[in-house]
């Protein structure tokens, strides 16, 4: 009788592995392509800057030099001299980052820019925190804004 029970669990536990198992049917979630790498040589040249600023009825606007490089970008502010940026690039992305310099909003400080850049339809187009120091700083200290460039002639 024992034999017998453990036959009919042994045949039945084989029995299970004759089946193929069941199809997946759960869709593979497949990663977009990485986006071209931006090339500095494409950007280069003179470039009008205007930054929005959130929540502000404000824009500023400045003139912007690029280079092939890394090196020798610069962003000049009316009547300021040209302030040297720091840019880096990753995939399709421009990081710029500028100053301290003295601010164009809040008269007797100082501010400091990042801003991230995409090319898009021939323009530079993006986002910027400027973080500003000095004592007629209020709550305002941190600001944020859109940026938009386009090529001079």
């Amino acid at each position: 009788m024992r034999f017998c029970l453990c036959a009919i669990v042994v045949l039945a536990a084989c029995g299970k592995g004759d089946k193929a198992p069941a199809a997946d049917t759960t869709a593979t979630a497949v990663a977009p392509p990485a986006p071209a790498p931006i090339a500095l040589a494409d950007v280069a040249g003179k470039w009008t800057l205007k930054t929005t600023v959130e929540g502000k009825d404000t824009t500023v606007t400045a003139a912007l030099v690029a280079t092939a490089t890394t090196d020798g970008w610069t962003m000049t502010n009316p009547k300021q001299k040209p302030t040297p940026m720091r840019i880096r690039t990753d995939a399709d992305s421009i990081m710029a980052d500028a100053g301290p310099f003295p601010s164009v909003l809040m008269k007797g400080a100082m501010v400091t820019t990042n801003s991230v850049f995409h090319l898009q339809d021939g323009k530079l187009v993006g986002t910027m925190v400027a973080r500003y120091t000095g004592a007629k700083v209020g709550a305002d200290s941190v600001l944020r804004g859109r940026q938009e460039a386009t090529r001079m002639p």
